[in-house]
């Protein structure tokens, strides 16, 4: 019998991303608070670039969009928030867009299925995702419940399960 297998990857939905920045928008432009702070929110590429006129209003904007995000079933750890930066009378705050698994994280993530896995599990680092292939598919299950538990710095999908 064949090995079963599955993929770790850490991808983005870029329509979904793109519809809770439309959100953020429209709820900035109409909510009462943000009425003269010059306040947006717009995603250029493989950042969303958030602006105010204050510290705290530019923080603001964040946490809107972080509640769209998360309304979304996106995940913030796929977010990588800088520091506001003054410029001239604007705040701006550039958050970037994270996608795929590092090589470190990767050999992190494949020393925990080592560890702490079933024997009998392996996991090969292929570009910016991991493959994970066993003979018993209930151990790629426990491989998925223990990555599902560790705290990671990336968004975790499974996909490919065979």
């Amino acid at each position: 019998m064949a090995d079963s297998s599955f993929d770790i990857v850490s991808k983005l939905d870029r329509q979904e991303v793109d519809n809770a920045v439309n959100q953020a928008a429209k709820e900035i432009g109409q909510r009462y608070d943000f009425r003269g702070t010059g306040a947006s929110v717009t995603l250029s590429g493989d950042e969303i670039v958030m602006v105010a006129n204050a510290d705290e209003r530019v923080l603001a904007v964040l946490d809107v969009l972080q509640s769209k995000l998360i309304r979304r079933g996106l995940s913030l750890k796929s977010l990588d928030v800088g520091e506001p930066k003054q410029s001239g009378k604007e705040v701006r705050l550039v958050a970037a867009l994270k996608e795929g698994i590092a090589s470190d994280e990767a050999k992190k993530i494949s020393k925990i299925i080592r560890d702490e896995g079933p024997k009998g599990v392996k996991a090969q680092i292929q570009g910016d995702e991991l493959r994970v292939s066993s003979k018993s598919r209930d151990d790629l299950q426990q491989v998925i419940a223990l990555l599902k538990g560790k705290d990671l710095e990336t968004a975790l999908q499974f996909v490919n399960y065979r």
